[in-house]
């Protein structure tokens, strides 16, 4: 069944039935159940969540999904559009707002041509607006324009994937292969508090036998469950794959039938590696050679293994070339193509795995298509309705955008789904930026940092209440139908585009009734792609199991377990990367340490969302910074204390946290938190050549303890 809403005409009781977790890439399925109804002025309503049996989560849901319905029915919510007056933002109907909208971006577009509007989206979008924000631009705006905030999630990973394999997925295999696995590497992923719903299945293959190795700066809670626990130095990861990858060579660990029959490039790799010093590499990973030796022997001699990669690899300015050395491993080895092995780009954001499949991304259309493939061009035009000629070409990633927002090349800027003023790298040039725009709309649910910055907001609805599909880490894609009426005046992010496209004279190519509409369009638009959805349809998902991509007809099952006989290249193999990354290490006597970031079990991305639920905000209060008792020892710091937290972009303030559990030369920091607690005021603006990742986790900073001088 899908979801109702049944209400008691005196209690006026909310049932909400099988809705999904907002937040992460897992997508746990839930109800939520009113228990009493809330009294205004005396006490908030009191409700039960239980977690529904699915195929992903098994019915299990975390502390931030059990909370969940407390943002969406907080009293702080955006009932009404806001428009900014003499300064301050105030109340306007729908009509005056979307004639603002239209009217400012013409007049723009006018002036200084159609590229003078940019448009921001978001991975927690629903399939449906992802593909309807490319479209938008493309087609009513005319912009090439168009990024969104999954450009600093999964990029590094997504490029990796796409160039080894011809395809990114974010895993090859299913959860359920997870407990057959015989060894598993977990490089720079904390699921533990990240995905922990996921964390059974890990058990499960501890219990069967599994070897866990654990790769990251901090003894994470995710460590804390491994047999081994290689404490890399951030910037380094892309060097401690190599590493592995010559101990299991040198130990003739490689599965030569596979190479042979389903790869190439590997003499190349042979040769790229033959110079390698595994002491001098191993000391430049601050990792001893030993346990090295440990880990590759365990992946190297087990039947079965994973690999699975996070934002601790990839959000670095070698994230790209850091994800295909550890796929090295993966295909020197054979593990991939078979139950219990394959690779895993643990994905982060709700719908991270399908919001960059269907056109948010600057050179991408609809199915991963390529927008400056003429073919590619040739067919969505073919569906849209329009000449190929009048698409625009390919822009620039989330952070270029900002740039070019901030050289006034980009004067209008439309953002949905999405918090630039906290998530972007380098802060102060996002605010200086935001600050020169002509025109600012952001589409919200609360009054987001970037919000409070904007000349226009709009109130969208919550996942409770926004009707769309979203697509889980394994591929697997979900429907979550409306739970409950939209409140106020918000809207669904969709119907706003479409109110837009209508006022800017382009109605005709925006005709939708519903969600289920959309994506009726998004399966002929993506068919015969790589992320192919033209087999899948709102009847088949309401089964609540969901279906995977790619799924090319309707009597298809879709592909969980991918690259049994081939891979997704025209010529069926997989590419070894025989270049090598330097990696990172410019620190220097000015900025001695390593400043890396993260996430925290309550919170999640921005704390938007999360800060408005008073069980999770009560977690944690404030933000904090992570570091070892010798280098708190030797800067002064004392635990709990303020500190101030500096690098050659800009500092922030935050409380300090001793811990044994990270390298001497590293500082931890939460990203969910804005204001002078944000982590992105110190860091840096470099980006990864091949993704345009920026480097989050790492910079060079100092630090120093803040402390009233008598």
């Amino acid at each position: 069944m899908g979801l109702s809403v049944s209400s008691e005409p005196t209690a006026s009781k909310l049932y909400v039935k099988e809705t999904q977790c907002p937040y992460c890439s897992v997508q746990c399925k839930m109800t939520v159940e009113e228990l009493a109804a809330p009294v205004p002025g005396q006490r908030r309503g009191e409700y039960t969540v239980q977690g529904v049996p699915n195929e992903a989560s098994q019915g299990r849901l975390c502390v931030k999904g059990m909370n969940a319905h407390q943002h969406a029915l907080s009293g702080q919510r955006l009932m009404h559009p806001l428009i900014r007056r003499n300064g301050e933002l105030e109340p306007c109907s729908w009509k005056e707002a979307i004639q603002t909208i239209a009217e400012r971006f013409q007049d723009l577009k006018d002036s200084y041509g159609a590229d003078t509007v940019g448009v921001y989206g978001g991975g927690s979008l629903t399939n449906e607006t992802a593909y309807l924000l490319g479209k938008f631009a493309r087609v009513a705006l005319g912009t090439k324009y168009i990024d969104y905030n999954g450009r600093f999630c999964m990029s590094a990973a997504a490029s990796a994937g796409s160039k080894v394999f011809g395809m990114d997925r974010g895993l090859t295999f299913r959860l359920s292969d997870i407990p057959k696995a015989g060894c598993i590497v977990l490089a720079g992923t904390n699921i533990a508090e990240c995905q922990p719903t996921l964390l059974p299945y890990f058990n499960q293959a501890k219990e069967n036998g599994a070897f866990i190795i654990v790769i990251d700066p901090r003894k994470t809670a995710t460590a804390a469950i491994a047999d081994l626990h290689l404490q890399v130095k951030p910037g380094m990861d892309a060097l401690l794959a190599d590493t592995m990858m010559k101990v299991i060579m040198d130990a003739g660990l490689v599965n030569p039938h596979f190479i042979d029959e389903r790869t190439h490039g590997y003499e190349q790799l042979i040769q790229g590696l033959a110079d390698l010093q595994l002491e001098q590499a191993a000391q430049a990973c601050g990792v001893d050679l030993a346990l090295i030796r440990q880990a590759a022997m365990a992946y190297g001699e087990a039947e079965t293994g994973m690999i699975m990669t996070a934002r601790g690899v990839e959000q670095q300015t070698d994230g790209h070339m850091a994800v295909r050395h550890f796929l090295n491993l993966v295909l020197a080895t054979g593990k991939i193509g078979r139950e219990g092995c394959g690779y895993g780009a643990i994905t982060g954001q709700g719908n991270g795995q399908g919001g960059r499949e269907h056109g948010q991304k600057a050179d991408q259309l609809p199915g991963y298509r390529s927008i400056e493939n003429e073919a590619d061009r040739a067919y969505v035009a073919s569906v849209w309705g329009v000449d190929p000629a009048s698409l625009p070409g390919k822009g620039v990633s989330a952070y270029e955008m900002i740039e070019k927002v901030h050289d006034q090349e980009i004067r209008a800027l439309l953002v949905m789904g999405s918090n630039p003023v906290v998530s972007n790298p380098n802060v102060r040039l996002v605010e200086e930026g935001l600050r020169k725009l002509d025109f600012l709309i952001v589409a919200d649910m609360f009054l987001s940092e970037t919000a409070r910055m904007a000349d226009l907001v709009l109130p969208v609805t919550s996942y409770m209440e926004n009707e769309g599909t979203l697509t889980n880490l394994e591929g697997r894609v979900l429907l979550r139908e409306q739970g409950r009426p939209a409140p106020g005046e918000t809207l669904d992010d969709w119907d706003i585009l479409c109110q837009i496209a209508a006022q800017l004279g382009k109605a005709f190519y925006f005709e939708y009734d519903t969600a289920e509409d959309i994506f009726n369009e998004l399966r002929v638009a993506s068919r015969g792609g790589v992320a192919d959805y033209y087999g899948i349809t709102y009847e088949r998902l309401r089964n609540g199991k969901g279906v995977y991509w790619p799924c090319s007809a309707l009597e298809d099952q879709g592909e969980g377990l991918l690259f049994g006989e081939r891979f997704a290249h025209p010529d069926g193999k997989a590419a070894f990367t025989f270049e090598s990354s330097p990696g990172w290490n410019d620190i220097s006597s000015e900025f001695p340490l390593i400043l890396t970031n993260g996430r925290v079990l309550p919170h999640y991305l921005t704390g938007v969302q999360t800060h408005r639920s008073p069980a999770l905000a009560a977690r944690e209060l404030e933000n904090f910074v992570e570091l070892h008792p010798a280098t708190a020892a030797r800067y002064r710091i004392h635990d709990g204390e303020w500190v101030e937290i500096q690098s050659t972009y800009g500092s922030f303030t935050v409380r300090s946290r001793i811990k044994d559990s990270i390298r001497e030369d590293t500082l931890f920091v939460p990203m969910h938190w804005g204001g002078i607690q944000n982590v992105n005021r110190a860091t840096r603006p470099e980006l990864d050549p091949f993704c345009r990742m920026p480097g989050f986790k790492t910079a060079a900073v100092t630090i120093r303890p803040l402390r009233l001088v008598r």
